[in-house]
């Protein structure tokens, strides 16, 4: 193959048992303009094992590289670099695309040639076998319009794997290495800035939630200020006075993850900061009903 319309990636760490249900469901609708390509980022479970059966049996569709450990942003990084596609799709790999989710991207790519990023619709799947739908929302307005839609007011959100990324875009704006959580939003912003974004209703993938997944881990206040210093190099000069807002709602979500796991101490000093940052952002009553409740403010 000398390229292809969608290259899908799954950067793999320690997901032996998850990989194969994420492969499986590019392989069942892998066709000629499509390339699968796997980055096994120094797994130390039988991650390797897996993918060399997978190799033998499906030696035309899939590509592996093995390499050292060196985080998520970097195995997306390695993979899209290696991509002959126009367009990306990064699968994660304890998730997996619905039966015909590549179909409904090539026909939106044949109606809409120009699209930057293409959100599609997921289906989360909770532990205890619950399933939710959840519909993507469509991107309009100005530049400060969609990133206050994004970073502030939550009203766009992007996943991988229902998410489609056209290739040149990525390379633009490659995931920061030196990040290991919260290294997308940066990259989404300089998407939903840069690109015509497509929404679509149509499920395109399965998103597993599990404590073990990288959506859940905590970060420290070294991770919140890269991160917000990754998103002010993508964000327009006219836009960078959200930047106290949006570190302020980066505590909030530190707060609420704190709260969830019972550290109350955590969540009175996050909510803190968040509040010496913006009142704004900090007296928002989904934040100070919790707060406000009995025994909170003490211990």
């Amino acid at each position: 193959m000398t390229d292809a319309l969608i290259s899908v990636v799954v950067p793999a760490y320690n997901y032996a048992k998850t990989l194969p249900r994420a492969l499986d469901s590019v392989l069942v609708q892998w066709a000629d303009d499509v390339e699968l390509i796997v980055i096994n980022d120094g797994s130390q479970d039988n991650t390797h094992e897996v993918l060399s059966d997978y190799q033998l049996r499906h030696p035309e569709a899939l590509q592996v590289v093995h390499q050292d450990n060196a985080g998520v942003a970097a195995a997306r990084n390695r993979g899209i670099a290696m991509a002959r596609g126009r367009y990306v799709l990064l699968l994660d790999a304890d998730d997996e695309l619905t039966t015909d989710a590549l179909g409904v991207l090539r026909r939106v790519i044949s109606g809409v040639p120009d699209a930057g990023m293409i959100l599609g619709a997921y289906v989360s799947v909770y532990p205890d076998g619950k399933e939710r739908l959840r519909l993507p929302t469509p991107v309009s307005g100005s530049a400060c319009k969609r990133a206050e839609d994004y970073l502030l007011r939550k009203k766009i959100s992007v996943s991988h794997c229902c998410s489609l990324f056209r290739r040149d875009l990525l390379l633009e704006r490659p995931y920061p290495e030196t990040v290991r959580s919260g290294e997308d939003i940066p990259v989404f912003l300089h998407l939903l800035l840069r690109a015509q974004v497509v929404c679509v209703n149509e499920p395109l993938a399965r998103i597993h939630k599990h404590a073990t997944s990288l959506r859940h881990s905590r970060i420290d206040d070294s991770v919140t200020q890269t991160v917000i210093r990754e998103i002010s190099s993508v964000l327009p000069a006219d836009c960078q006075s959200m930047l106290v807002d949006y570190e302020s709602q980066r505590y909030l979500s530190r707060f609420r993850t704190a709260l969830l796991q019972g550290d109350q101490a955590s969540a009175r000093r996050l909510y803190w900061r968040a509040l010496k940052l913006s009142r704004r952002q900090a007296l928002q009553w989904r934040y100070l009903r919790k707060v406000l409740k009995p025994g909170f403010w003490i211990g």
